[in-house]
């Protein structure tokens, strides 16, 4: 139940990432949903179904709006595998680190994509902007705040709500 509602969540940030944030003015900014949905899952589900919840989430918006088939899945699985290795059995408090990881990866991935981009498409790329790179970064980062503690709180429920189900009612034994 807690993967199927979270899928549901991000498809549903999937359509306001790819509807209503497009016809926001550029210079608003228009934060990746997504890849906090993706760093949260990495924090908080195990790897069997972290791996596949964001592969799917990210193939989808791949196929929706992806201008480079195949590297936005490959963002975020990169993205989920090194979360989830540099937080695996960390003593540091969970919230001191997680949401400076979070604005950290978003950064180098997009560092990432532009070399990626400039070596596989280099008469596409546009030129590397420092001043916007951070603006994008530092705005994901604000958004970051309230989307994990809406996140955290609905995984806490669903966590809650799981484990106080009823247990299964035994019939009276009838004497022989």
């Amino acid at each position: 139940m807690l993967f199927f509602i979270f899928w549901l969540l991000g498809i549903a940030l999937i359509v306001v990432q790819t509807t209503v944030l497009q016809s926001l003015p550029l210079w608003l900014g228009r934060p990746d949903f997504v890849f906090i949905l993706v760093a949260f899952i990495a924090y908080r589900f195990a790897w069997i179904p972290g791996i596949v919840l964001v592969f799917s989430l990210a193939w989808i918006i791949d196929v929706v709006a992806g201008v480079y088939l195949g590297l936005y899945p490959l963002m975020c699985l990169l993205t989920f595998t090194a979360l989830k290795l540099l937080t695996n059995k960390t003593v540091i408090k969970e919230s001191t680190y997680q949401i400076p990881l979070v604005g950290l990866s978003y950064f180098l991935v997009q560092m990432s994509l532009y070399f990626i981009s400039s070596l596989a498409l280099p008469e596409d790329v546009q030129e590397w902007s420092w001043g916007l790179t951070l603006q994008r970064t530092a705005l994901l980062v604000v958004v970051a705040i309230p989307f994990f503690l809406l996140f955290s709180s609905l995984h806490e429920y669903l966590q809650k709500r799981r484990l106080r189900a009823k247990p299964l009612r035994r019939r009276p034994r009838k004497p022989v």
